[in-house]
C-alpha cells in the first residue's frame, strides 16, 4: 500500500506540474518491478488535435436526400475543405427508371440500389450519413431539424438539430393525388423501391385470389382488372411491363384465369406520351390496341373507392362512369413534400408549387441554400425585366443610343445570362441585333445604325416567349447535382477569378456560369421487346433495335459495377427462365 501511495503522489505532482521535462519512476508491486518513463511538454508545446476544432475550420454542407440530385452531388464533390453531412430516411440510392421492371420480377429490388455509404466511402471528402428525416428548415438560424425512427421505442422519435454553412435540398417530391377522394387510401404509387415491391406482391395476390374456387366469373374479372392512371412514361412502361408479365409468365402458372385479365390505362389528355414526338404517341397507342390494353383518353379520375374507380369523360358532356378493379397504380405527376411547403411559407414562396431558385440553383432569398431535383424549379429571369440594365451596360459611351456593334460585344454574356435570347435567335435563324431590328422595323439595318431604348425594347419584346420550365426527370436532377458539385469544388477559385456572365444590375461578373440543361433524349419502353426513343436533333427510333439501345444506356447509367452486374444477370435470367413470380 505504501508503494501505491508513493505512486499516487508522483502522479499528482506530474499532473500539477506538466512542465517537468522527464521523470523516471521505479517501484515494486507484488514482488515485481515497474518502470515508467515520461517526457512531458508544456500545454503550449503540445500538438493536440481536437476533432471538433478541426471540423470547425471546414464549411459544413448539409445534404438532404439521397436521390438522383443528392447522389450526383456527392459523387462529384471533390473539394476536401467541406465537412458534408448527408441526412435521408433512405440509406441507399435507387435507380428509379427501372422501378417498373421491379414490379413484374424482371429485375430484383437489390439490383437497382446501392448503399449511400458505399458511394462515398472512398472519397477524400469527409462525408457522414444519418438515417433520419428532415421535418423543419430554419433558414434564419441556419439549422435543420430532423427526426430518426431508429429508436428502441417505436412510439418515440429521436430529434436531431444540425447547423449548416450551406444547405443542399434534394428531397425529391411525393406523388400528386390532386386531392381526389380515395386515391391516397386505395391506390398504389411508383416512386420508391417499397412501392414496386408492394405492387409486385399485389399482382400475385390478385392471381392467387382469382384462382380460388367458388368465385363467380364477375368476381374473377374484377380481381384481375388492373388499372393504370397516367399516360406518361412511367404509367405506359408499367402497363407494358404488366402486359408482358401476364402473357409471357403468369398465364403459364394460372392458365384457368388468363381470359379474365384486363389492363386499362387512363389518361386525362387526348393522347398518351404527349411529351414525345407524335410518331411515338401514335405508335404506342396502336401497339397497345393490338396488345389488348384498353387505353381511355380524355378520362379524368374523380373518385377511388376500395373496389371501384370513377372517371369523368372530358369529351362526352362530362358523364361519370365507374368500373370495378383489383388494383390501381397511380402515376400522374409529383407534388411538394410538407417540409418543403412549410419552408416555402417561411421564405415568402407560399404561392408557388415548388421551390424557386435562380440560375445557379440558389433558393431565391437564401444565399446559403441550394435546391435541386424534383423539389425545385429554376425561375429564369426575364430579359424584359432587365432590358434597361442591359441597354445601359451595352451603351459604353453613355450616348443614350445603342449601335449594333455595341450590342454584339455583349451578346455572348446576354445569351449566357438569358438563354431564351439564344433560343429565340436560333428559332428565328437570326445572329445579331441587326436581324432582330429587321424583324421589328422591316427595313435594312447596318452596324452604324443606332437604336434608342424603346426600339431596343421592341426588338426584344418576344424573346421571353421562349422560356420553359425544365421537366422533373432523373436526367435533369443528375445534371444539377453534378453542376452544383463543380461549383463547390471551385468556390474559392471563382471567388478570385469569376467566370460567369456580366452582372447587368451590378459590377463585375457572376462567380459561375449559370446551370444549363443538356437534353440527351428519352426512352419509352412499350413492351414486347420494343422501345421508342426520341433523341436530340428530332431523331426518332422505334422497335427492337431501340430496345437494345435502351439496355445499353441504362446499364451504363447504373451507379456501380455491382449494380450493373446484378441488373445484367437479371435480364439474362429473365430471357432464360422467365420473370420471378414469387411475392417474397
Amino acid at each position: 500500500m505504501k508503494e501505491m501511495a508513493v505512486f499516487r503522489r508522483f502522479s499528482r505532482t506530474f499532473r500539477e506540474n506538466p512542465s517537468l521535462a522527464k521523470m523516471l519512476v521505479v517501484f515494486t508491486v507484488s514482488g515485481g518491478s515497474l518502470m515508467a518513463y515520461s517526457e512531458a511538454k508544456s500545454e503550449n508545446e503540445m500538438n493536440i488535435v481536437n476533432p471538433t476544432e478541426t471540423d470547425s475550420k471546414k464549411k459544413r454542407v448539409v445534404v438532404l436526400g439521397t436521390g438522383w440530385a443528392g447522389t450526383s452531388f456527392l459523387k462529384n464533390l471533390k473539394n476536401s475543405s467541406y465537412d458534408v453531412q448527408v441526412i435521408s430516411p433512405r440509406n441507399y440510392f435507387a435507380f428509379t427508371p427501372l422501378l417498373p421492371s421491379v414490379t413484374c420480377g424482371t429485375v430484383e429490388p437489390r439490383s437497382i440500389v446501392e448503399p449511400i455509404r458505399n458511394i462515398v466511402r472512398k472519397k477524400n471528402v469527409a462525408v457522414h450519413y444519418w438515417e433520419a428525416e428532415c421535418f423543419k428548415i430554419d433558414a434564419e438560424n441556419r439549422k435543420v431539424y430532423c427526426r430518426s425512427n431508429l429508436t428502441s421505442n417505436p412510439n418515440e422519435k429521436e430529434e436531431i438539430v444540425v447547423d449548416y454553412d450551406y444547405l443542399v435540398i434534394a428531397m425529391g417530391a411525393r406523388p400528386n393525388t390532386f386531392n381526389i377522394p380515395g386515391v391516397a387510401e386505395n391506390c398504389h404509387f411508383l416512386k420508391e423501391i417499397e412501392d414496386a415491391q408492394k405492387i409486385r406482391r399485389t399482382i400475385i395476390d390478385c392471381f392467387e385470389r382469382a384462382s380460388l374456387p367458388n368465385l363467380s366469373e364477375e368476381e374473377r374479372e374484377k380481381i384481375l382488372h388492373f388499372v393504370v392512371v397516367g399516360g406518361g412514361p412511367t404509367g405506359v412502361e408499367f402497363a407494358a411491363e404488366l402486359h408482358d408479365y401476364v402473357n409471357e409468365d403468369l398465364v403459364k402458372l394460372y392458365p384457368k384465369v388468363k381470359d379474365a385479365v384486363k389492363i386499362t390505362l387512363l389518361e386525362a389528355t387526348d393522347h398518351i406520351l404527349n411529351m414525345f414526338d407524335k410518331r411515338i404517341t401514335a405508335f404506342a397507342e396502336e401497339k397497345f390496341q393490338r396488345d389488348g390494353i384498353d387505353v381511355k383518353t380524355g378520362a379524368m379520375v374523380v373518385k377511388v373507392s376500395d373496389n371501384e374507380i370513377s372517371t369523368k369523360e372530358l369529351k362526352n358532356g362530362g358523364s361519370v362512369s365507374t368500373m370495378p378493379y383489383g388494383m390501381v397504380v397511380w402515376s400522374t405527376g409529383i407534388g411538394t413534400r410538407p417540409v418543403i411547403m412549410d419552408f416555402m411559407k417561411q421564405i415568402g414562396q407560399a404561392n408557388r408549387r415548388v421551390l424557386a431558385t435562380d440560375e445557379w440553383l440558389r433558393v431565391e432569398g437564401c444565399d446559403s441554400i441550394y435546391a435541386l431535383g424534383d423539389c425545385a424549379t429554376i425561375n429564369q429571369r426575364k430579359v424584359m425585366e432587365d432590358v434597361w440594365a442591359i441597354f445601359r451596360k451595352a451603351d459604353k459611351d453613355n450616348s443614350g443610343t445603342l449601335t449594333v456593334k455595341e450590342f454584339q460585344e455583349v451578346l455572348d454574356d446576354i445569351c449566357e445570362r438569358y438563354p431564351q435570347l439564344g433560343l429565340f435567335l436560333k428559332n428565328k435563324q437570326m445572329h445579331t441585333l441587326a436581324d432582330l431590328l429587321k424583324a421589328s422595323k422591316g427595313d435594312a439595318v447596318k452596324e452604324s445604325v443606332e437604336v434608342n431604348l424603346e426600339e431596343f425594347k421592341s426588338a426584344l419584346s418576344q424573346v421571353d416567349s421562349q422560356m420553359k420550365n425544365l421537366p422533373a426527370t432523373a436526367q435533369v436532377a443528375a445534371q444539377q447535382g453534378s453542376y452544383l458539385a463543380d461549383c463547390f469544388n471551385r468556390m474559392e477559385e471563382c471567388e478570385k477569378n469569376p467566370e460567369g456572365p456580366l452582372r447587368f444590375r451590378g459590377e463585375g461578373r457572376h462567380r459561375f456560369r449559370p446551370f444549363r440543361y443538356k437534353h440527351f433524349g428519352q426512352f419509352a419502353p412499350l413492351g414486347g421487346e420494343q422501345t421508342a426513343a426520341q433523341l436530340p436533333g428530332d431523331w426518332v427510333s422505334i422497335g427492337h433495335s431501340t430496345q437494345w439501345l435502351w439496355y445499353s444506356v441504362y446499364a451504363s447509367k447504373l451507379v456501380s459495377w455491382r449494380t450493373r452486374a446484378l441488373v445484367i444477370s437479371d435480364w439474362g435470367r429473365r430471357f432464360i427462365f422467365g420473370r420471378d413470380s414469387s411475392c417474397i
